[in-house]
């Protein structure tokens, strides 16, 4: 059985303990929302690793992307990209490679972290289309469910499936005369050139109860894929996107009465004042499925920060509802991101996840303790409630250490060391209240 089936037949399995554990709930809270489908476990069967949950009530979980692309295709990279976002706090991570050894690709990084792995079934099955029969268009459908099988029979926590994509979506795609920013998706973009090439419906829609069969028998997580998300500011939320969500929505219901668990993939490119209208959508038409936000991108004229574009929807996104945050790195719309980018964008979501979460979560408390660390100059408890704790020791460093109270910003004008021993009796019982 699955977790969710588990769940809802009232165990608390050792994952269901982990999840509360980390998250500091208690176990029945957890497994009553995990067998509701408002909690998903990426645990595959196959394979043992870090214990994550995400969904309502947790906390914002961040997603590191890697993988190789058909110009760049060096699997060292890619798994030292894999260990950077495992060292430097993301929560999973997804392989989405399209170039060179993609099978090969995806066992070296499983094999090197622990966090739950994802994966994109559909690149493999039309890079291997190409290979073998000289264009993805000529891809056999039975393909996309091969593939997807020989992803969850390695131990694959979660696959992006873009199901949400039929012959309606793209009919209504062509009638609102396509968009400004085309479409961004690999995924959504090869299979509608399949589904416009062959004159078929797409197999992971029409064929929706095997999707979720084959996911439910190795208990990996279904997120339903956003094929159709906006790439620019002034595409979100148009029809075409909007009537995905409504289909993934309902199909996140269905996997879930199936016994699979479902989350739910939101837009990538939109703008502030769109982003909690997105998620309430989700939320009521999903039966508060897990909502995983790709980015969300902000502003369509910050290359090379795209970074801190994302990094501000991401903090709106969480504290709005959303689950599950992919990163998003400085080399977004410029090339494949290097390591150091892998660096910048976890460290970049995992900023904004607490941002959120300090308003949807309603916890302010390590804010708190690092205000008093500040103003008493305690650099080791600083230090220790950093979000990335090594560049922070490496900034002081460099500038020197001034003496063992200030930092080098204001040297023997520090504002606290004017006023110490003045005030602290007035602050005594203030935690009390």
């Amino acid at each position: 059985m699955t977790q969710i089936e588990r769940a809802a037949q009232g165990e608390i399995t050792e994952e269901v303990k982990a999840v509360a554990t980390s998250e500091g709930m208690d176990h029945e809270t957890v497994r009553r929302r995990l067998a509701s489908g408002k909690i998903v476990v990426p645990a595959n069967k196959h394979r043992k690793g870090n214990i994550v949950g995400i969904g309502k009530g947790l906390r914002t979980k961040v997603n590191a992307s890697i993988g190789t692309s058909t110009d760049i295709a060096d699997i060292g990279m890619e798994v030292e990209k894999a260990r950077i976002a495992e060292r430097y706090g993301a929560d999973t991570l997804m392989d989405l490679s399209v170039g060179g050894d993609i099978a090969g690709t995806r066992r070296a990084v499983m094999d090197a972290i622990g966090l739950p792995v994802g994966t994109v079934p559909l690149y493999e099955a039309f890079a291997l289309a190409i290979e073998k029969y000289g264009a993805a268009v000529k891809m056999p459908a039975e393909l996309l469910f091969e593939i997807t099988e020989k992803q969850c029979e390695e131990g694959v926590g979660f696959m992006a499936i873009h199901c949400g994509i039929n012959r309606k979506t793209v009919e209504m795609l062509r009638k609102q005369h396509y968009r400004y920013g085309g479409l961004v998706s690999k995924g959504g973009s090869y299979m509608v050139a399949w589904m416009e090439h062959n004159g078929r419906e797409n197999p992971l829609y029409e064929h929706f109860d095997r999707v979720a069969a084959i996911l439910k028998k190795h208990d990996t997580v279904l997120s339903l894929g956003n094929g159709f998300r906006a790439g620019a500011i002034h595409d979100s939320t148009d029809r075409v996107q909007i009537q995905e969500l409504l289909i993934n929505c309902e199909l996140a219901e269905t996997g879930r009465a199936m016994g699979c668990q479902t989350m739910v993939e939101g837009p990538g490119h939109i703008p502030l004042n769109e982003i909690e209208a997105n998620i309430i959508m989700e939320k009521r038409m999903s039966g508060e499925s897990p909502f995983y936000m790709l980015g969300p991108i902000t502003t369509d004229i910050a290359p090379g920060y795209d970074h801190i574009t994302a990094a501000i929807g991401a903090a709106l996104s969480s504290s709005y509802g959303a689950d599950f945050i992919c990163y998003v790195t400085p080399s977004e719309h410029l090339g494949l991101p290097f390591p150091e980018d892998v660096r910048e964008g976890v460290i970049a979501s995992r900023i904004a996840a607490h941002v959120g979460d300090m308003i949807k979560r309603k916890n302010m408390h390590a804010d708190k303790v690092m205000s008093k660390a500040r103003r008493d100059m305690q650099w080791t408890t600083q230090f220790s409630l950093a979000i990335d704790a090594e560049r922070a020791r490496e900034i002081k460093a460099k500038r020197g250490n001034g003496d063992e109270h200030s930092c080098t910003m204001c040297g023997k004008f520090c504002a606290n060391d004017i006023l110490r021993g003045m005030f602290e009796k007035d602050m005594e019982g203030s935690d009390k209240k």
